[in-house]
């Protein structure tokens, strides 16, 4: 008996070895050709020679809101720095931890971003036996093909001997005995009523059911708890599962730069070619965002690769319609010359291709207003579609079942990209009212009699506005790239491609410059300034920069404005901002408006920007509000927001808070100096409700409460509220506070406290002393080779004085010719403390020290230059200065002429602090400067009058 058990279970061994081979050996054949852009279309290419890498972040446990497809793939151009570009083998690896913990991984993408691609390529390298042969046997499944099974019963045993007749010839009905992947791509295409919350319990694998109840079961792990699922799908769609199922969530996000550049030198086979189309898209931002997409990238190649045969290259698309209008040229073209050979090869649209442009049109059209992405049999019969165009415009609409798909059934169809569709779907409205009177936007159809000149012009206006319009009353903007297309086709240069098409012209000059003024009209409403940027983007389908060219003569990055701008001003600074080919690493508001309105309206460009620096800009509660989006945002790149010396009171603080504990919140450093918290330390419930919150936010490291004048009973609170909850953060910083020792002691055992993470406590030891005794107190020496000869220094060269005699001093490379100007001898890369007493009109600040080696008259000025930051004091106030930029110092400096300076170097921190003339009285904070300091910083002086 024992023999005849031993003999069965090495027969099963063998036979599940065959199959795993077999198994292997056809996934290999099914997945190592790639068919860009539709399956079975054109030449085929090796997967391993043209797949390159793309760019995937992970998350545990993330929540997928429902975006917009098109705004995805511009927002993602912002957070480039996040994602990293991933191998195959990295993105799965969780699924095969050793502490199993990833059961179920989440991989979401836009549409045609590379995720089934992905798929593939990890299937293909296991295939191959290159990666991860921990794993027995994998299923890839398509929600196409299972639609198909709606209406059919079986068990999970009986579908994987349908799908993988290997499976059923080794006899296999065991499949918790091996190490199992089941991958199902395209989940946004599942036609399947998935109940997580009613759904029968399936426990048996031999059980029959309904495919939905099955995959309902295998993805809550009642059913096969032993495997692992990847599971594929755009955005929209992850809602689906409950997230309570998801263990993982990976986000494809397409090709960064270096990836583009590689993949178009792997598609174009002429190098020179290939650098001159990534050179033409590299100069356009829609192209350039929307290359991020592999499946553009391939209509991008297809164009410029056909135009650059036979045009210059200042001919070429410049905008997203003409480049999607040269697309369906060029497929209209392959199908003339391979199908309609009859056809004169000068004769583009012909009869027959006429037809068929006009019914895939209403197709396109018929499904964006239902919201359909996957079309049947029935959807193309209702349009009048022969299924031999599909064959013909295979590079538009393509039959699915053609990639593999194992049920024969019925046929499933749908568009190339969704962008295709909302093209098509824009040329189908105008052809439809140009040629035939219909208005399909406002359900009008026009008689004869109305379509005269003047009336014809007058309510093809209106076609067009009512597609603005609903464009921005759609809170998802699901239709805005089919009204830029829709309005990019109304101008006479793609017209003209389209004459033959087109029974009379529908575009005039008047026309545009209608549509511009009335797109300025509803900038100057005040949109929202995402909606306001989707604005401009229309203005640039109309080939209209005029607002972009008013700002530019108007503005210089690095100049606050003069006078307040308008709604649409401010869209169009944003607007350039975004557009700019730079990595927005530091937003500074300052140079643009210090203003609750400027941060409202710049607001995208806080999102793109890594480090926002808000810090002296008046800002209230009301930028608080308009934070919060930001901060919650899945596609915010901020990791710093400097909120330094605003009146933000409780209200406002509050408020930032609900961005800060957004699951979506990625900050790192918060930087909140004087005006922040000091009203609210003193109240431990507002500490404790801070704390609390901050704890929800596991990446929010560091929190710096410099200066804002807690006091011992503050301190205490703080300490308090951080021992109940101790959050994640690892540095706290409490410099120019007065603490008192009781809570001093309360705060330093919190570093030594193993439940707390706590890594760094910064703080002022002798806080009830004058500021000189600080522990960051220095002491400095002024350098007698570099004082200006109208300068004499005391004996120990600790006292400057402006004389009208010039002093006998040396000549020295280092010293000040046109300014009286000192440096000290020493330059600082830490924390460092000074005072200063002056009278006069002086300059207090820092500067590097190539200050004092330039010639040039304002390049060695103090506050001119990009090197060197000070505040002018004098009788009528004081004002900073750094790289000629002035800002306005509210408070008044005391009248005792001393003042404290506090830098941070390794934080860009200058601070100044107006001093009393004598006691332990509260210090006034002045002005503090933000930068990103490179070399180490002198103390700075320069004088007009009297001495320092």
């Amino acid at each position: 008996m024992k023999q005849d058990q031993l003999a069965d279970s090495l027969q099963r061994k063998s036979l599940a070895v065959i199959c795993q081979r077999n198994l292997k050996s056809n996934l290999r054949k099914k997945f190592q050709c790639l068919f860009e852009g539709v399956p079975k279309a054109g030449e085929p290419r090796f997967l391993n020679e043209i797949y390159t890498e793309l760019s995937i972040s992970q998350a545990c446990g993330e929540e997928v809101k429902d975006l917009q497809e098109f705004g995805d793939i511009e927002a993602s151009r912002t957070t480039q720095s996040a994602p990293t570009s991933a191998t195959c083998e990295k993105m799965f690896s969780p699924l095969f931890g050793p502490d199993g913990s990833v059961r179920t991984l989440l991989t979401k993408g836009v549409a045609g971003i590379g995720k089934t691609v992905l798929t593939q390529k990890f299937i293909l390298d296991w295939a191959e036996e290159k990666v991860n042969q921990g794993i027995q046997l994998i299923f890839p499944f398509t929600f196409r093909e299972l639609n198909l099974m709606k209406e059919r019963k079986c068990s999970l045993v009986e579908l994987l001997h349908r799908f993988f007749i290997e499976t059923k010839e080794a006899e296999i009905c065991r499949f918790e005995d091996f190490q199992v992947l089941f991958i199902f791509d395209g989940l946004d295409e599942c036609r399947l009523h998935l109940d997580f919350r009613n759904s029968q319990m399936v426990t048996d694998a031999m059980e029959g059911t309904s495919v939905e109840v099955l995959l309902t079961n295998l993805i809550k792990g009642t059913l096969l708890p032993t495997a692992r699922l990847c599971i594929t799908t755009r955005p929209a769609a992850a809602s689906q599962i409950p997230p309570e199922f998801i263990d993982m969530v990976a986000e494809v996000r397409g090709f960064g730069e270096l990836q583009k550049q590689e993949y178009f030198h792997r598609k174009v086979k002429k190098r020179e070619q290939a650098r001159r189309i990534i050179s033409h898209i590299e100069t356009l931002r829609s192209l350039q965002i929307m290359c991020r997409v592999p499946v553009f990238c391939w209509i991008s190649a297809e164009v410029l690769d056909h135009l650059l045969k036979t045009q210059d290259i200042g001919n070429l698309p410049q905008t997203l319609t003409n480049m999607y209008l040269h697309f369906l040229v060029v497929q209209t073209t392959k199908a003339n010359e391979k199908y309609h050979t009859s056809v004169p090869t000068d004769a583009l649209w012909n009869q027959e291709t006429k037809k068929t442009i006009f019914t895939l049109g209403k197709l396109a059209f018929d499904n964006l207003e239902k919201g359909n992405i996957v079309f049947y049999q029935s959807d193309l019969e209702t349009c009048g579609i022969d299924t031999k165009a599909v064959l013909i415009y295979s590079g538009l609409l393509t039959d699915m079942a053609d990639d593999g798909t194992r049920l024969k059934q019925e046929k499933v169809f749908c568009f190339v990209h969704l962008s295709i569709q909302e093209f098509l779907a824009a040329l189908y409205v105008l052809l439809t009212f140009i040629n035939n009177g219909i208005d399909l936007l406002r359900k009008k159809q026009f008689p004869p009699e109305l379509c005269v000149p003047l009336q014809f012009k007058t309510n093809l206006k209106k076609l067009f506005q009512t597609a603005i319009n609903k464009a921005l009353h759609c809170p998802n903007g699901d239709l805005d790239l089919f009204v830029r297309f829709l309005l990019g086709l109304s101008l006479d240069t793609n017209q003209s491609v389209l004459r033959g098409l087109l029974l009379k012209a529908g575009s005039t000059s008047q026309i545009k410059k209608d549509l511009v003024k009335y797109i300025k009209k509803k900038l100057g409403e005040c949109p929202s300034p995402e909606k306001s940027i989707y604005l401009l983007e229309c203005l640039n389908e109309l080939n209209d920069q005029s607002l972009e060219e008013e700002i530019q003569q108007s503005f210089r990055p690095g100049r606050i404005f003069e006078n307040q701008p308008s709604p649409s001003q401010w869209s169009a600074v944003a607007f350039i901002l975004l557009s700019s080919q730079q990595q927005l690493d530091i937003f500074d508001l300052r140079t643009f408006s210090a203003s609750d309105e400027g941060l409202l309206w710049l607001r995208p460009v806080v999102k793109a920007s890594k480090r926002a620096v808000l810090s002296d800009s008046s800002l209230s509660s009301k930028s608080c509000q308009a934070l919060v989006p930001v901060l919650s945002s899945k596609n915010c790149s901020l990791r710093e927001l400097d909120l330094s010396n605003n009146d933000l009171y409780d209200a406002g603080v509050k408020l930032l808070l609900v961005g800060l504990t957004s699951p979506n919140c990625r900050l790192e450093t918060l930087r909140s100096v004087t005006k922040v918290m000091s009203f609210t330390i003193v109240d431990r419930a507002t500490v404790q409700f801070v704390f609390s919150s901050f704890a929800v936010n596991k990446f929010l490291l560091h929190y710096r409460l410099s200066g804002c004048h807690i006091g011992e009973t503050g301190c205490k609170n703080l300490a308090l509220a951080l021992e109940s909850n101790p959050a994640h953060l690892r540095e706290l910083d409490l410099s120019f506070n007065h603490p008192g020792n009781s809570a001093l002691e309360l705060l330093s055992a919190a570093v030594k406290n193993p439940r707390w993470k706590l890594e760094t406590l910064k703080y002022s030891q002798t806080h009830s002393t004058r500021r000189k005794q600080d522990r960051f107190f220095c002491q400095f020496s002024l350098d007698p080779n570099t004082a200006a000869t109208n300068l004499m220094l005391s004996e120990n060269n600790r006292h400057a004085a402006l004389v009208k005699e010039k002093q006998p001093y040396p000549d020295h490379p280092d010293r000040f010719f046109n300014w009286t100007q000192v440096l000290t001898t020493e330059g600082v890369t830490g924390r460092c403390y000074w005072e200063v007493k002056w009278n006069g009109r002086v300059n207090i600040g820092v500067a590097y020290s190539r200050t004092r080696k330039s010639r040039d008259d304002y390049d060695c000025c103090l506050g001119r230059t990009a090197q060197s930051w000070c505040l002018l004091f004098s009788a009528q106030g004081c004002t900073a200065w750094h790289n000629n930029i002035p800002t306005n110092v509210s408070q008044a400096p005391s009248r005792s002429g001393r003042v404290g300076v506090y830098m941070n170097w390794s934080a860009g921190i200058v601070s100044f602090y107006s001093l009393p003339s004598s006691g332990i009285r509260t210090q006034v904070h002045l002005h503090t400067f933000h930068s990103t300091f490179t070399e180490p910083l002198f103390p700075a002086f320069g004088m007009s009058s009297l001495s320092v």
